[in-house]
């Protein structure tokens, strides 16, 4: 059973998922092509993190950046090796989802990879209903590295 929680910025678990996304990250893209937020900036105020659990075991991560009063981006979606193909990301699209929707947010957009390596991620954004678009916020226009997805919710 996956229990989504609230927070686990400080666990040691977390943390090291946060490396070896952002390792994962740098290995599939350019350095000035890669998004992804640090420790710091998922702690930010506009950020809500969870992680998700079985027991004491840490399945995967996800994030809510609120980008304003209506529209809010996917980040930090990752799934610990031993658990991909097992639901835990669709589980926590799930929740950032509703999350969304309560929130009364209209749109929820990301930006991802277009190397090889990002392809599982945009089946599962696909699944839900995201779709292309084009940049936004301020992510660069024309970054061939860069591939925007959003939906309406």
């Amino acid at each position: 059973m996956i229990a989504i929680r609230e927070g686990g910025l400080d666990d040691a678990q977390v943390q090291d998922l946060l490396r070896l996304h952002a390792t994962g990250m740098l290995a599939n893209s350019p350095a000035g092509s890669c998004h992804f937020l640090d420790l710091s900036g998922l702690q930010s105020a506009d950020v809500s993190f969870w992680s998700a659990w079985e027991g004491e075991d840490l399945l995967g991560m996800g994030a809510l950046k609120q980008l304003d009063a209506e529209h809010g981006e996917v980040k930090s979606m990752r799934t610990v090796p031993a658990h991909l193909g097992k639901g835990m990301g669709a589980a926590m699209l799930e929740h950032i989802l509703s999350v969304a929707r309560a929130r009364g947010l209209l749109r929820l957009s990301l930006e991802t990879g277009t190397a090889p390596a990002f392809e599982p991620a945009i089946r599962l954004y696909t699944r839900y209903g995201f779709v292309p678009c084009p940049a936004f916020g301020d992510y660069p226009k024309d970054d061939p590295h860069s591939r925007f997805l959003t939906v309406a919710l």
